[in-house]
């Protein structure tokens, strides 16, 4: 039997428009003894049963798994990892023999909010949000072996950097494999589920990557944050004429040789720097540290991609990341060839399309450059948005044309 929690009166609109959060101040009390993670029914004032969903003491109090009173057990997992399969399939990424690397479950996006699964080749990497899914993760994925069927073979789980609190150990709760390369879209990357960010490699960018491959043709490209060099594998491929990665970790800088090698042998247009980013923009076109810039000429970027980490990670951090936001977006402005494109993006779900516009806007009127908007970039498919929880729109960007 599920304890209940107990809503104040008239804070049950929310969930009537099936929001997928209880915040806490939203509930009038909850049954003693509640534990973090436990499963409970949501009542409004007058005792009428709203949702069921995962408790943990917070702001946010409960995350709902359902609005109609269901067990959720064994058959309630399979059924909504089975739709998100589903929708994949739909999508044409479940199944495609040039691109084994797709998002499964995107959280709120497939109605399992605290969750994330992300299915490189054979092995699919969880990852939970909440104390709720990580309570529950050994039977999300004996159903998700069933679900998914011969597709994978492995099921690894990291969660530690997601609830560190708890200090969860990273590893495999179904089979085990040593074979970490996947593929994207006829290109092959090594993932780092073992130690490297998120659950190994940024999903996200798949279409946005792709896009970036059809401006590189003849360009001078240079590849901000690069991480494990997914834009520059692929602007490689798009034909540019050299490409330039750079990151301050050490670790994503050899990833990211690795897998220009790995698609490009041999292959002398790449070159990548570990190095931090405002320095290594503030130098481009000055340095002659041999050390740093190994060809005088590549310092003519004519194309620039600018993906940081998430400047944002709550409210009270906005002011200050959309300062850095301007800021790094006006080196960019100032530093590119006329005629050249930005890619640049934010992945801070608290920085709104509208924050990292007038911030952009902001960084090309103080670099004095005249500026157009090609694209408006956002999320994949396979990382939906419920209609119902607009905060799941995090990760924005614009394709810009410098003169």
């Amino acid at each position: 039997m599920y304890k209940t929690i107990q809503l104040k009166r008239g804070k049950d609109e929310s969930l009537r428009r099936f929001h997928p959060w209880v915040f806490s101040g939203a509930v009038a009390h909850a049954d003693k003894e509640l534990k973090d993670g436990d499963l409970v029914r949501v009542l409004t004032a007058d005792g009428e049963f709203i949702a069921v969903g995962h408790y943990q003491m917070g702001s946010i109090m409960v995350r709902v798994l359902s609005f109609r009173d269901v067990e959720i057990d064994g058959r309630f997992w399979h059924a909504r990892l089975l739709s998100a399969l589903q929708m994949r399939q739909t999508l044409g990424l479940a199944d495609n023999p040039r691109n084994n690397t797709y998002r499964l479950v995107h959280g709120e996006g497939d109605l399992l909010p605290g969750l994330i699964i992300d299915v490189y080749d054979k092995t699919a990497v969880m990852q939970a949000h909440s104390i709720g899914m990580h309570l529950c993760r050994h039977s999300i994925a004996q159903q998700l072996v069933e679900v998914m069927g011969n597709r994978i073979t492995s099921v690894y789980y990291k969660s530690e950097t997601t609830l560190p609190f708890m200090e969860p150990e990273n590893g495999f709760i179904v089979g085990g494999s040593a074979d970490n390369v996947a593929m994207e879209n006829g290109l092959k990357f090594r993932v780092d589920w073992l130690k490297g960010q998120k659950t190994g490699f940024f999903v996200d960018q798949r279409e946005n990557r792709s896009l970036l491959e059809h401006y590189a043709k003849g360009r001078r490209v240079l590849n901000m944050f690069c991480y494990t060099g997914g834009f520059s594998v692929y602007a490689m491929r798009g034909g540019a004429e050299l490409v330039h990665s750079e990151d301050s970790s050490a670790k994503a800088i050899e990833l990211t040789r690795q897998n220009v090698e790995m698609n490009f042998p041999g292959d002398a247009r790449h070159q990548a720097f570990c190095e931090d980013a405002f320095k290594f923009l503030d130098n481009i076109g000055t340095a002659t540290d041999s050390s740093l810039f190994t060809l005088h000429s590549s310092l003519n970027y004519d194309l620039i991609i600018l993906d940081p980490p998430a400047f944002a990670k709550h409210r009270g951090a906005l002011h200050n990341a959309l300062k850095g936001y301007t800021r790094l977006n006006c080196k960019a402005f100032e530093k590119i060839q006329p005629g050249g494109i930005l890619f640049t993006f934010s992945c801070s779900q608290v920085v709104t399309k509208d924050h990292f516009r007038n911030a952009v806007f902001t960084a090309a009127a103080q670099a004095g450059r005249k500026v157009r908007i090609l694209h408006q970039l956002h999320q994949p498919a396979d990382h939906p948005i419920n209609i119902y929880h607009p905060e799941g729109e995090y990760l924005k960007g614009l394709v810009l044309y410098v003169e």
